[in-house]
């Protein structure tokens, strides 16, 4: 079941909040020794949330779509009195004191918290292999990545643990792993979602998004996390609500096929799979068409360099002496502040932190972030103009399907240009989402990706929508084999 359709179930009474929790607990805990999607689950304060769901549903009070279901978040968004890791040693005995808005606003919906869900460490990755909990495989085929960073928000929801889950999405960390696992996801506009309580990668590129079985559910879960919110500046919240758009008609909507997404480097079945979707597309009433789009060859240097300089500014609060690990046995405050980082941060987020101190140091900052923030604005522009003449944008989300378990961090290079066809959309700020368009010849799911301008989420989940009301991909489910 979707997250909707188990909802509807809960609030017709066919089903009681408590069993489709248990359910919920008892897949789990069958697969996720196979999986490693979830590193916690949280059974008391859950199981009174689930009751007081049952009341407000038996008393026939006023529900939300989405009351009493159980969904899984990433363990970077702070939920109070829960451990907040982000897969690090750094803050492994980390406990936030307070809710992030994100977690408040699901809280307040009657949705149910339970369980964390695995990640690389603080969210730098493409294939949720860094994290201190080990990695998350793919549910499709185990010796296979499911993506990252939100890797195990994808792989839970795929592997039926969950019919949903919560992720943060820097430069594709919940559009590539929704494509490697055949879930939908969605990256919100930035600023449709507080981030406050997000602990933070890359502040002007990070968002908070869902993940679902479908369209639908994405667009319930973003009405119930999207808003303004007074501690973060940047959040305005969505114009107008997702869910009621969703019309299931895309007729008149002109789409454009960038060119620069289909040249050299991508697989040849996935190609294959996004052209189909355009013909789909087509058949459904939508204008077609190929288009081009400014500076995208710009995209990824541009953001490893504002990313990595960013993650080097957040990132200098763990220091040993007022946060985060400290280290033992530490002659001088010197040595202590050297070993806890050392110690705490693994190897890829040393290796961005170095990166991002360089690109910021006396003599190199006009050299390099500076013109990564000159490349920002032109792909800034070069969107601008595409929407002028196109409602949407349709595109690959990866250049291949997932990639096997050690590949990528055997090659940091091969796995920063994995995310080559989603880092521009956050450079500029604007909605995308990851749907299912089919399989290749291994059977290994492709995902296809909507592009829309700034806060049109609406429009981008209505294209998802019908899309879906037409097709069955999103329906195909993995076999997981248990360990």
């Amino acid at each position: 079941m979707t997250a909707l359709e188990l909802a509807g179930r809960l609030h017709k009474r066919e089903m009681r909040v408590l069993d489709a929790l248990s359910e919920a607990q008892k897949k789990t805990q069958a697969l996720n020794p196979s999986v490693n999607a979830v590193t916690e689950w949280e059974e008391t304060e859950t199981l009174r949330a689930a009751e007081q769901a049952q009341k407000r549903i038996d008393e026939g009070k006023p529900l939300s779509p989405l009351d009493g279901v159980p969904i899984g978040v990433k363990d970077l968004i702070c939920i109070k009195d829960r451990r907040t890791s982000c897969a690090s040693r750094m803050l492994a005995d980390y406990v936030s004191p307070y809710d992030a808005t994100a977690a408040a606003h699901l809280k307040a919906a009657g949705l149910l918290l339970p369980a964390r869900c695995n990640m690389d460490e603080f969210a730098m990755g493409s294939t949720t292999e860094t994290s201190v909990y080990g990695p998350t495989r793919n549910p499709w085929d185990l010796t296979r990545s499911p993506g990252g960073s939100s890797g195990g928000s994808a792989a839970a929801v795929a592997a039926g643990m969950l019919p949903a889950a919560i992720g943060s999405d820097t430069g594709g960390s919940i559009r590539q792993p929704a494509a490697y696992c055949a879930v939908t996801g969605m990256k919100p506009s930035y600023g449709a979602v507080s981030r406050y309580g997000l602990v933070a990668y890359a502040s002007s590129l990070d968002q908070i998004g869902p993940f679902g079985g479908d369209a639908a559910d994405c667009a319930a879960l973003l009405d119930i996390l999207a808003g303004p919110d007074g501690r973060d500046a940047t959040c305005s919240g969505l114009p107008a609500p997702c869910f009621p758009a969703l019309s299931g008609d895309v007729r008149g909507i002109r789409i454009g096929l960038p060119r620069e997404y289909f040249g050299e480097g991508l697989d040849e079945e996935v190609r294959a799979r996004i052209l189909e979707a355009a013909d789909i597309f087509r058949e459904l009433g939508a204008d077609v068409e190929e288009c081009s789009l400014e500076g995208l060859d710009l995209a990824i240097p541009a953001y490893y360099v504002l990313a990595c300089a960013e993650a080097s500014s957040n990132l200098s609060r763990y220091d040993g002496l007022k946060y985060g690990y400290r280290a033992e046995d530490a002659e001088t405050p010197d040595s202590l502040y050297r070993r806890s980082r050392t110690e705490g941060f693994g190897r890829e987020v040393r290796r961005r932190i170095l990166l991002g101190s360089f690109v910021l140091s006396a003599g190199y900052y006009d050299a390099y972030y500076k013109k990564a923030k000159a490349a920002r604005a032109l792909i800034r522009r070069g969107f601008d103009a595409a929407f002028r003449t196109f409602d949407l944008l349709l595109c690959p989300v990866a250049p291949s399907t997932a990639p096997r378990l050690g590949e990528s961090l055997q090659d940091p290079l091969k796995m920063y240009l994995s995310d080559i066809y989603t880092v521009s959309v956050n450079l500029a700020g604007l909605p995308g989402l990851s749907l299912p368009c089919g399989l290749d010849g291994q059977d290994l799911p492709v995902g296809m990706q909507l592009i829309g301008p700034r806060f049109r989420d609406e429009l981008v989940l209505r294209a998802g929508d019908a899309f879906q009301k037409h097709t069955r991909f999103h329906l195909n489910k993995p076999e997981v084999k248990r360990a």
